[in-house]
């Protein structure tokens, strides 16, 4: 079903296959990638009007922060991307054992 969710969050992040929160925190850190300067305390508010936490709003936007960093270091320093299958077992091992 993760996986799943993932393709259609991917293909279309405004999707009804997904649950408003989610899409609401799609939206959010959108705009917090893409406009970064046009953030504003209203549209966290509609996050969290959508029933995300302010926690789950916080780990969203330290997620996205460090993806978008590796992203951008990535494109700056032309490293590989790794096949598909070392991101699954890489999954595996933070469901299992966390980020410790």
């Amino acid at each position: 079903m993760g996986e799943t969710l993932t393709r259609r969050a991917l293909r279309d992040p405004s999707s009804e296959a997904l649950s408003e929160p989610l899409r609401a925190t799609l939206r959010f850190l959108e705009k917090v990638t893409l406009t970064p300067n046009d953030v504003t305390g209203e549209d966290a508010r509609a996050v969290l009007r959508a029933g995300v936490s302010r926690a789950a709003i916080i780990d969203a936007l330290h997620v996205a922060f460090l993806f978008n960093t590796y992203d951008r270091l990535a494109d700056t320093l032309g490293w590989a991307i790794p096949a598909p299958e070392v991101f699954r077992r890489s999954a595996k091992m933070l469901l299992s054992r966390g980020y410790a």
